[in-house]
């Protein structure tokens, strides 16, 4: 993953060389393969590169088109075939990436944005209009932030030197914050009021006074698959999946794969090794990656990935996570901060100790996550889409053959499951928001009132007419996949890409397009995948159960550490701000120490990292963190006497 900085100054004075030089030794850690900038007039642009593909050894960036157009360009293009053809002879088949996406720009304009499938983070700086686009792929993988008021722009792949070097402070955005405490914030919030990061699937038009903001693809509501068999639908299954596992492994050097024994993880690797054997992938190994921890009754996967290693004939990389749980503290972040100013409460984005050695020892640049397998393969086993649909179609016949089966695969009434599915048609001001997802009982309640949507996940009512229920529930967990990507932290020491096969864009149209009955059947989740990959992933992997969430770490953490947590709770930053109320954080504590049951222990463990968070941002002066009474005093409109 390459990194970018750039700066517009609208009043034609150049950036200074001294920010940039700044800028460039703050990304040396995410780009250590070039370090080319573009200077002209008001405008200077700093690229860094990670080099992944043979291909991105031959390019230079920025890079200047015919029309003198300057892109900058931070990805990997899936469909660099279908658009070297489409665009016929003015890029070749050798040609770098970025070359492509310029080609694409001069032939279609802004156009181009929905023809690019892959992961991509692009700025264009247009010289002869003045003007700077920015755009994110649809899945939003790759960051890029943007700082814009009356005098300039500066945007940037990583947000430390947009906030360090912008030369003022910025109020700290309490979405940001609610979007944590819940589960991730937005796509388009940071935490710092002012900045903003480009929205997955869109594009930013600035210019001097003007900011437009484009959607230019979104998933086709009209677009329906359907087979007469089952076997159909398998068919076509392999041929999209296959085919999102190879674009994945796109890479002139060896591949890491994580390897956690679980379905998603285990296709991937089952999958790869397939299209390797066959010669049809550009890397020249596939190694795996694999944590475990003996301690936890509840999570044994060693038999799983070990099964997966014997299958390969090769064993993996392991990692025993329970011999780190002595040296962390839960009040702390994961990996110190030190100098860095950065996004994640928890994490600075720096690889492990044993990561670290995997990937030097082994030569890999692209690591392969299972992340979307179980909210894109149907691994929630919940026929709510399924009924929705049959009531939207008015198949009233074909609901009440559906209730009967689930009702007795799941031993509930018919009648509980029916109301389940339509009371999400109902407002939450009417039926209220399920318990799964109100905020936690230590949140003052005045910031709850102001952070509502965001502390509640952005849920939002499912429609009667449109596009069909099932398709607004995938987006919806489209979405929670949108922020959670955009809230993690870029790697470094060593610097390395992730790469997500299940969020491939055909991959997932295809899912998407399809009956719901197909993911999700009674007594069996993810059905399609199992069907289609019977003989390809062994059995032990795809029939077993699901694996159990391990909670037990954390509340034994806080048992440990209780001396120092009280002590932190004592005058919390948090609390000041007028977010948490200590006395009931207290005693959220107090049960987590006790091991008590339902104790939200995610939200807990937030709340701690995030105030260990504030702690190190507090540090750098850049940004204000004002008690309620003083961000009351600013909202105030000025009264002339």
């Amino acid at each position: 993953m390459s990194v970018q900085f750039g700066k517009w100054n609208f009043d034609g004075q150049p950036p200074t060389k001294e920010q940039f030089e700044k800028a460039a030794s703050i990304l040396a850690a995410y780009g250590p393969d070039s370090n080319h900038t573009y200077s002209n007039g008001g405008v200077r642009i700093l690229y860094r590169a990670l080099q992944t593909t043979k291909e991105s050894r031959r390019e230079t960036q920025p890079h200047v088109s015919p029309s003198s157009a300057v892109l900058t360009w931070d990805g990997r293009l899936d469909n660099r075939t279908e658009l070297i053809r489409g665009l016929h002879n003015s890029v070749r088949l050798a040609s770098p990436d970025v070359a492509i996406a310029a080609a694409a720009y001069e032939r279609w304009g802004t156009n181009c944005f929905g023809k690019l499938i892959g992961d991509w983070a692009l700025s264009i700086w247009n010289p002869h209009n003045r003007s700077l686009i920015l755009a994110k792929d649809p899945v939003g993988t790759r960051n890029l932030y943007y700082f814009y008021d009356a005098h300039q722009v500066t945007w940037s792949t990583v947000f430390d030197p947009l906030v360090r070097l912008a030369g003022k402070t910025f109020s700290l955005n309490e979405e940001f914050i609610a979007g944590w405490l819940a589960v991730f914030p937005a796509p388009q919030v940071t935490p710092c009021q002012g900045i903003h990061s480009v929205p997955p699937s869109s594009s930013v038009l600035l210019t001097p006074g003007k900011r437009t903001i484009s959607k230019y693809w979104d998933f086709d509501p009209q677009k329906r698959i359907r087979y007469r068999s089952d076997a159909e639908y398998e068919e076509h299954f392999r041929t999209v999946f296959f085919k999102a596992v190879q674009r994945h492994l796109r890479s002139d050097s060896p591949i890491l794969a994580e390897l956690s024994g679980g379905r998603d993880s285990s296709s991937i690797v089952c999958v790869a090794d397939s299209i390797i054997a066959r010669g049809q992938a550009e890397t020249p190994r596939l190694d795996t990656i694999s944590n475990y921890d003996d301690s936890e009754p509840n999570w044994n996967e060693r038999p799983y990935f070990t099964k997966i290693e014997e299958k390969r004939g090769r064993t993996g990389w392991h990692v025993d996570v329970g011999v780190r749980e002595d040296s962390e503290r839960l009040e702390e972040p994961a990996v110190p901060l030190n100098d860095r100013f950065i996004t994640t409460p928890g994490s600075d984005g720096r690889c492990s100790p044993q990561l670290r050695a995997c990937l030097t020892s082994q030569g890999n640049r692209v690591v392969l996550s299972g992340t979307g397998g179980d909210e894109v393969m149907g691994g929630v086993p919940t026929a709510s889409p399924e009924f929705q649909d049959l009531l939207a179609r008015a198949r009233f016949g074909a609901l009440a053959h559906q209730l009967k089966a689930w009702a007795l695969a799941k031993r509930k009434p018919w009648l509980q499951l029916f109301w389940g599915a339509v009371r999400d048609f109902f407002p939450s001001a009417l039926l209220g928001v399920p318990e799964y997802v109100r905020p936690v009982p230590w949140l003052q309640p005045r910031f709850v009132k102001r952070n509502w949507t965001a502390l509640t996940g952005y849920g939002k009512r499912t429609r009667l007419f449109g596009a069909l229920p099932s398709l607004q529930a995938n987006v919806e967990a489209f979405d929670f996949l949108r922020r959670q990507l955009a809230n993690t932290a870029l790697s470094f020491e060593p610097a390395y890409e992730k790469r997500y096969p299940y969020l491939d864009r055909d991959l997932l149209e295809f899912m998407y397009a399809i009956p719901r009955e197909q993911l999700v059947r009674p007594a069996q989740r993810r059905s399609l995948m199992r069907r289609a990959l019977a003989g390809i992933v062994p059995d032990e992997i795809l029939n077993r159960k699901t694996k159990a969430f391990v909670a037990r770490a954390p509340m034994k953490t806080v048992s440990r550490d209780w001396a120092k947590l009280m002590e932190m709770t004592q005058n919390m930053v948090i609390g000041s701000l007028g977010i948490v109320d200590s006395a009931r954080l207290i005693e959220t504590l107090q049960k987590a120490r006790r091991g008590e049951d339902e104790i939200p222990m995610i939200s807990l463990t937030r709340t701690i990292l995030i105030e260990g968070w504030l702690k190190d941002i507090r540090k750098f002066g850049v940004v204000k963190l004002d008690t309620p009474e003083k961000r009351e005093l600013a909202w105030q409109p000025s009264i002339e006497g």
